[in-house]
């Protein structure tokens, strides 16, 4: 039989191996995270895979396209299909209405009778829908999506559609300010799509200071897809902001087929922390100052004072009333 000492050590060993083994073991699905299905354009003609659809049609047209549903679990799956609007949020990211919502491209889209969808496990469904464009569309990108819906659970395939006629890239920048100091600092921008088409901008930040040009930034592209007829409010990092200057700032926003739009400010910069120490410091001798200068002028005022003469004894005079003793 193993002594106590021996028996603790096996113990610990054991400990180490089940440790060791488990954190070896290969992880299992995150049955929690996967939805279990898959949705995405169905293959064209030539085979290739379509990260999203593209439809483009006049108005008054009739487009069709269909939709791949896979079930890629072990038991069978009741998919619900709708149409819905595309849109950015406040802060530009992409978002779809909710249900019953869209009145725009995404009421155009429908399934007809293939609303809902039950797929048997393994296997694949390809559901045809139709985008009826009314006569009265304006020309033009009308952003929408195919919607699928499990158990809770969505997922969005993009439609870039498209009513012919004249189109038009334009879109302004506004609302420029800067937040923060140093490296920290970022300048918020707020950008309009003002056309009919959808953008995809870039940004270039020009930065003037007193005493020269103050580093700014290249042009980038802005992580947006920006939408017909969206506002956003953005935000750009400003790591080459001064420490100390006034600077006046220039946003140049591009897109393609678009004018270039600019939008300009100010803002100073100071160490406020030394700035504030620096202002109490001058109070404090201004106080100084004023307090010696009154002092001065007291002492002056006081030699300068004339002395007034001393008053002159008199003897009382008695008044005559011509009485007689």
């Amino acid at each position: 039989m193993p002594a106590p000492c021996a028996r603790t050590h096996l113990a610990r060993l054991l400990i180490l191996f089940l440790l060791t083994a488990v954190a070896a073991a290969p992880a299992g699905p995150a049955a929690a995270d996967e939805p279990g299905w898959t949705a995405a354009p169905a293959a064209g003609t030539t085979g290739a895979a379509r990260p999203y659809f593209y439809l483009a049609g006049a108005a008054g047209t009739v487009l069709e396209d269909r939709v791949a549903l896979s079930n890629t679990t072990d038991h069978e799956l009741t998919l619900t299909l709708r149409g819905a609007d595309a849109y950015n949020e406040a802060d530009g990211a992409l978002a779809v209405r909710p249900t019953g919502q869209s009145t725009g491209a995404g009421s155009w889209i429908s399934f007809g009778a293939a609303t809902t969808v039950r797929i048997p496990p393994g296997t694949r469904a390809v559901v045809p829908f139709t985008v009826t464009l009314p006569p009265a569309s304006p020309p033009g990108d009308h952003p929408a999506a195919v919607v699928v819906t499990e158990a809770g659970r969505e997922a969005g395939v993009r439609v870039h559609l498209r009513v012919g006629g004249p189109t038009l890239a334009a879109l302004t920048v506004e609302g420029v300010s800067v937040r923060g100091r140093g490296a920290g600092a970022q300048v918020a921008y707020t950008l309009v799509n003002r056309g009919n088409v959808v953008l995809a901008p870039q940004l270039s930040i020009r930065a003037e200071g007193l005493f020269g040009e103050v580093p700014g930034r290249s042009a980038r592209a802005v992580p947006v897809e920006l939408l017909p007829g969206r506002r956003v409010r953005l935000t750009e990092p400003w790591p080459g902001a001064p420490v100390l200057d006034g600077v006046d700032l220039t946003l140049t926003v591009t897109a393609p087929g678009a004018a270039p739009a600019t939008a300009t400010a100010s803002a100073w910069f100071a160490p406020w922390g030394i700035a504030a120490r620096a202002g109490a410091g001058l109070l404090a001798l201004a106080g100084l100052a004023l307090a010696a200068l009154l002092l001065v002028r007291r002492r002056r005022t006081r030699r300068e004072q004339p002395v007034a003469p001393a008053r002159e004894e008199r003897t009382p005079e008695h008044e005559l009333t011509g009485a007689t003793t």
